[in-house]
């Protein structure tokens, strides 16, 4: 046992070293932060409030492993859970996402189980409620077994489609129909087929926000087809990627997130491609334009896609966490140029990289990175911050709907002297992955005269001025 327990020491060890050369660098590595941080097949991560207490855990799902529930407690992550439902280490799961499908104002959390490459499989998804007798699984309810979702799938994002703060879950299926779930007089219900969104396809990345419509409308990135890109039109949808030209037909999506690239004040789609060409999708005369040139749209084995200010310098990088090869990172600067910061840390030549996410975990004002590894062998997982050696201001505004629920899907933009700058409260993205429900904002240098507007998901608006720097600030709907 004694042998046993120093291999494993010396493996770590060496993860580490190899994984990470510690100079002077755009991240610090605060991996030892992470408590019990064992090799592993790890996948997507998502962020939200598990146990109800107004602070955000890392939710990291296990492939044959637990899933856990990592909270910042007394300087390091812990793993709060304790219920045998949410650890579920027998299934696989892959993707995660979480909202409040039953306007309760907590958020309930979707795990898809994914036990074959594609088509029909034999565990389905978990849709996890935290009731008064602990964790419980919608799926395991009599009224909802005939709609469970026996489909290998990919990633799930979380769609307010009337506005009303009542979320529905897409569910992007690989060789299967799609599927999208609502909660109606307590049974789970797929109405895919109903809203004409039921398309048998490669399901790979998907996000949801207000893209055209002024609602939340869904972009798919797929794999051995076309993506789709759905008008929300009333609560329906309509595919319009081939009229606005984001099908991509012969590329195969990953990683994706909205992001404001040109500062501008509405949201672009922000699209990786397997081995293929990144894209970087602004829209432009009523079509969308790629602005990526190189070296940000080199191919490479693209998992994960994050936008997010790590250094709060004001301008948003791009993180891109590769499986088997370096991961890279871009500076978003004007006129949508991208320029690629040189990293060490996060570089992770080594890195088997699966899903990362972002949030403000130890409530510091500056962004923590998670990043998951797997698929092709066990790796511990990673964390890194910016290492910020000067003085810094931030805002954060954490839009709540009418539920008390976070608001994701809504859209929340900062203007000021410098900018106009919109980010999404997110509701699914980066792949198999979702970010906290926060729009996070560094303060540029000699920026002034700042008002945030938040655009709920019913496409009304209301405008605040930002007086106070370094919180974050809640608002509730009206």
């Amino acid at each position: 046992m004694v042998i046993k327990y120093l291999l494993k020491l010396f493996l770590v060890f060496i993860f580490f070293v190899f994984i990470n050369q510690s100079k002077a660098d755009f991240f610090k590595d605060i991996t030892s932060l992470i408590d019990n941080n064992d090799f592993r097949l790890s996948y997507g991560v998502s962020v939200t409030d598990i146990n109800q207490d107004n602070k955000f855990e890392f939710v990291v799902t296990g492939f044959g492993f637990s899933n856990l529930a990592l909270s910042y407690q007394n300087g390091k992550l812990i793993n709060i859970n304790k219920n045998e439902i949410f650890d579920d280490a027998k299934r696989k799961t892959i993707g995660v996402a979480a909202c409040d499908i039953d306007q309760d104002g907590f958020e309930e959390i979707y795990f898809l189980n994914t036990d074959t490459y594609s088509g029909e499989k034999k565990y389905s998804d978990r849709l996890i409620d935290n009731t008064s007798d602990g964790f419980i699984d919608l799926f395991e309810k009599g009224i909802n077994k005939k709609n469970l979702n026996l489909t290998a799938g990919r990633s799930v994002v979380c769609v307010d489609r009337n506005g009303d703060g009542k979320y529905g879950i897409y569910v992007a299926n690989y060789g299967g129909p799609t599927r999208f779930y609502e909660q109606s007089s307590g049974q789970i219900l797929d109405l895919a087929e109903q809203l004409k969104i039921d398309k048998i396809t490669g399901g790979r990345a998907v996000v949801a926000g207000n893209i055209l419509s002024g609602k939340t409308d869904i972009f798919a990135a797929n794999e051995r087809g076309k993506n789709f890109l759905y008008y929300n039109s009333d609560g329906f949808f309509q595919d319009i990627a081939n009229d606005y030209k984001v099908d991509d037909q012969f590329e195969n999506g990953r990683g994706t997130t909205l992001s404001d690239i040109l500062y501008r004040g509405r949201l672009d789609i922000v699209t990786s491609n397997w081995n293929g060409y990144h894209r970087a999708f602004v829209l432009e005369d009523n079509k969308f334009k790629d602005i990526a040139t190189p070296t940000y749209n080199i191919p490479t084995r693209i998992r994960t896609v994050i936008s997010a200010d790590f250094d709060n310098d004001g301008y948003d990088e791009i993180f891109m966490n590769n499986i088997g090869e370096p991961n890279k990172l871009f500076k978003i600067k004007e006129n949508g140029f991208f320029e690629e910061i040189k990293i060490q840390n996060a570089y992770e030549f080594n890195g088997l990289g699966t899903g990362a996410a972002v949030a403000d975990i130890d409530d510091d004002g500056i962004l923590e990175l998670l990043v998951s590894h797997g698929e092709s062998g066990m790796q511990p997982l990673t964390m890194y911050k910016a290492d910020i050696r000067k003085d810094f201001n931030y805002v954060r505004i954490k839009p709540l709907n009418n539920y008390g629920a976070p608001a994701r899907g809504a859209t929340v933009i900062l203007s000021s002297n410098l900018r106009t700058h919109a980010k999404t409260v997110d509701a699914g993205s980066g792949y198999l992955c979702q970010m906290e429900p926060v729009a996070h904002y560094g303060i540029r240098e000699g920026e002034k005269n700042i008002s945030i507007e938040v655009i709920w998901t019913n496409g009304l608006s209301e405008t605040f001025n930002i007086n106070d720097f370094n919180k974050t600030i809640e608002i509730r709907q009206k």
